[in-house]
């Protein structure tokens, strides 16, 4: 993961991480500083789960704000109609 894109983008992956994991302030997101350890320790600790199971959930949701091709339709990257793996 590219840590500068992350920075930059950290609005957007953090408005991502609100919608799933709605529980957890402003506050609470700014104090990882986008950092995706952090962000899956946080999620354990105010939801109770599994760390590798958030960690793989975070890394993807990471992976979708890095990756330049993400934003073209799944179907067209794929030549499918199923959904990205990845979407929440």
């Amino acid at each position: 993961m590219n840590t500068d894109i992350i920075k930059g983008k950290w609005k957007q992956i953090k408005g991502d991480l609100k919608r799933t994991w709605g529980n957890i302030t402003d506050d609470e997101w700014e104090s990882t500083k986008g950092d995706a350890q952090k962000v899956a320790g946080l999620i354990q600790k105010k939801y109770g789960n599994v760390k590798d199971d958030v960690s793989h959930k975070i890394s993807d949701l990471f992976d979708k704000h890095t990756n330049d091709n993400y934003d073209l339709e799944p179907s067209i990257k794929r030549g499918s109609s199923k959904k990205h793996p990845t979407e929440f």
